[in-house]
């Protein structure tokens, strides 16, 4: 009785043994499959991206000249950050609204050295400068004031619901300008793309704040950035 008593304790004890080890595999497998799982980030098409924020910056001069205020209202973010070259700072409404009252112009405006930086498939920051001949700003009071020279302007995009829009935008002018250089993109790797050159909101709406500090007081449109 006892030696059948053993055998099936060890009959038991063994069944019990292959279970566990069976649990311990089917849970490993469980834990490899669940990592296999994870999807990598997708790599950003940085010469797309480029492409397409070239076009954006390379209509700027076009927005001035026809005071499309509509445009400047769908690219500009409603919260938007604008800094101006004398330091001030402003807004989106104003921006547009300073385009559409045509507070500012100028015989030439044209933007070179553009060069993109793709931060991930929705983000990326512009660097460009903005070469203003004759141009000028009206204030409110009415008072024109010259804006003309080079600007170095640096924008940050933001990819939101499909659509590319300008959510930072700050413009310094170019105390010891020199010959601008081809507006012709530079390619770069992932990240990095230089297409031909933009109007950034900076210089864009704050053609006066981008293209001179004077813009500041002179162009209550002078908020607008760019030249």
């Amino acid at each position: 009785m006892k030696k059948l008593l053993s055998v099936a304790f060890l009959s038991v004890t063994t069944a019990l043994l292959v279970l566990s080890q069976f649990g311990c595999a089917g849970q490993q497998n469980s834990n490899a499959n669940t990592v296999s799982m994870a999807t990598p980030e997708p790599t950003p098409d940085a010469n797309a991206i480029a492409a397409e924020l070239t076009k954006i910056e390379n209509d700027w001069p076009r927005i001035i000249k026809e005071h499309d205020g509509a445009t400047v209202r769908r690219l500009e973010a409603d919260d938007i950050v604008i800094i101006y070259p004398e330091g001030s700072t402003g807004r989106k409404e104003e921006d547009a609204k300073d385009i559409e009252a045509g507070n500012l112009t100028a015989d030439s405006w044209e933007i070179s050295d553009l060069t993109i930086n793709v931060l991930d498939s929705d983000s990326a920051v512009v660097s460009l400068r903005n070469t203003v001949k004759n141009g000028k700003t009206k204030t409110p009071e009415g008072k024109l004031t010259d804006i003309s020279g080079q600007y170095r302007s640096l924008d940050t995009f933001a990819r939101r619901n499909g659509q590319w829009q300008l959510v930072a935008t700050a413009t310094v002018k170019i105390q010891a300008p020199t010959a601008t250089t081809s507006t012709t993109p530079k390619a770069s790797p992932s990240v990095s793309a230089s297409p031909a050159m933009k109007a950034t909101p900076a210089a864009k709406s704050t053609p006066a704040a981008k293209a001179s500090p004077p813009m500041k007081p002179a162009a209550t449109p002078a908020k607008t950035k760019t030249p």
